[in-house]
């Protein structure tokens, strides 16, 4: 289990480990913020896609074939990653950790469920948040620590002998925990789900483009074919007799919720970590590594509180959980809307802990509840919708950032309040704002249905 959880956590600390390196990336290969997002938003498509399989995958193939080839493929694009003299190569490097992470992720929640009883679930899943949520929220501060130093090929470098240790640990102690059999791979739905989930997010990430609009053909289309396509996916993984994912999972209402409130925990997470450095970066004009200081006391908060939450998940039920988390992140997001030059650095540590803590409250507790609800035949389904949903609401969330930024950026530059020698500094901040006000708007609907959860009897 050491060896899936600290493999899991080096994966998603690759998620956001180059955005505090943006500046640097761009300048070095001279494109847009765009364009480097797609470092991001790509690595979570790709997730988005492979994650389905996991039910398969975790069904057709033993524990330690699943792990060694996760290892061997995080492993390969850090490798790379790190030589990467283009940005076409860095970004095929990034596909290539995301196919490595996206076997990894449900295999390990699939383990947690099979091996610990329910009534233990709530402190185990406390730990995996820990891992879920920390390793991407940790990115920033960890690549802002070595691109004060170091260039940005250096955030492979120290991930890589990680990769390589966990691979030869893995191939020594870990032991299969399913019994295989042969299922039929359903080709058909494969690339319906590719086609759904790739277009949703290519086409949000396609309005972080010019100015960041929405309305326009670029947009729209590739959302709408990527809908109709889930559609055509859902409708036909009733009528095949061995589906890709079988979503009877979503006859059960918690474990539905639980969907609900992974999903807007992290599309906020991977928003906050998109948002926020920029803003100390190029909002404060501050470097790196005070950037990743400044970042640091917020994740250690999560490291404690992940672990607490868990317990008291077990002792008390999600619902004294999820409902104070979501008020939290409504207060959290609010501030953060108004955020500007004159906040204290003290102010910021503040609220950004409330954030990640906020987060924590709601995906953990919700997560572990709703898949207490599931019978133990629908484990590898049940996990491979959790994952899927996960890495497309981090897609989303970066994606919509990116475009709500850019959308701000270009507002605030029309508006004729641009002027003086901080209109870079002034018109990112804009964005910053802009794109919060979205979160808000999510948390305040996620508050809404928190107030319907149920503990689910085990």
């Amino acid at each position: 289990m050491a060896a899936l959880l600290l493999s899991a956590f080096t994966g998603l600390l690759n998620e956001t480990a180059l955005n505090m390196a943006y500046t640097e990336i761009m300048a070095d290969f001279q494109i847009s913020t765009a364009t480097a997002q797609w470092l991001t938003t790509g690595f979570l498509l790709v997730m988005g896609i492979l994650v389905p399989l996991s039910a398969y995958l975790n069904q057709t193939y033993t524990t330690r074939q699943l792990y060694i080839t996760a290892l061997s493929l995080l492993s390969l694009g850090t490798f790379v990653a790190a030589l990467a003299p283009a940005f076409s190569l860095l970004l095929l490097a990034r596909i290539i950790q995301a196919s490595g992470l996206g076997i990894l992720m449900p295999l390990m929640i699939n383990i947690l469920l099979l091996i610990f009883p329910p009534k233990r679930r709530g402190t185990v899943m406390g730990i995996m948040s820990l891992v879920i949520l920390c390793g991407p929220a940790f990115g920033p501060s960890f690549s802002g620590f070595i691109t004060e130093y170091f260039t940005w090929h250096y955030i492979f470098w120290t991930t890589l002998p990680i990769f390589l240790l966990l691979l030869a640990f893995g191939w020594k102690v870990v032991q299969n925990v399913t019994v295989p059999r042969k299922l039929k791979f359903d080709i058909p739905s494969f690339l319906l789900s590719s086609l759904g989930f790739g277009g949703i997010v290519f086409g949000f990430s396609m309005a972080g483009e010019g100015s960041g609009e929405f309305v326009s053909t670029e947009v729209i289309l590739p959302i709408l074919i990527g809908f109709t396509a889930l559609i055509i996916f859902s409708k036909r993984q009733f009528k095949i007799e061995q589906p890709l994912l079988n979503l009877r999972v979503l006859k059960y209402p918690m474990y539905v919720f639980g969907l609900f409130a992974v999903f807007v925990g992290h599309m906020i997470i991977m928003s906050q970590a998109i948002l926020l450095p920029m803003f100390l970066k190029t909002g404060l004009a501050i470097t790196g590594l005070i950037a990743g200081l400044i970042l640091l006391p917020a994740e250690a908060c999560n490291g404690i509180m992940s672990v607490v939450i868990g317990r008291l998940m077990d002792k008390y039920g999600p619902k004294w959980l999820v409902i104070p988390g979501f008020a939290l992140l409504i207060v959290t997001t609010f501030l953060f809307s108004g955020i500007s030059r004159d906040i204290s650095i003290a102010a910021f540590i503040l609220l950004h802990i409330g954030l990640i803590i906020g987060v924590t409250m709601i995906s953990s507790p919700s997560q572990t509840n709703g898949l207490n609800q599931l019978p133990r035949k629908y484990y590898p389904d049940g996990t491979a919708i959790v994952n899927t949903l996960m890495q497309i609401a981090g897609a989303l969330g970066t994606a919509v950032s990116v475009s709500l930024l850019t959308k701000g950026q270009h507002n605030y530059m029309i508006s004729g309040e641009a002027a003086g020698e901080n209109i870079v500094a002034e018109a990112l901040i804009a964005g910053v704002q802009y794109a919060f006000s979205f979160l808000v708007v999510i948390t305040i609907i996620g508050f809404v249905a928190s107030l319907f959860i149920k503990r689910v009897n085990v």
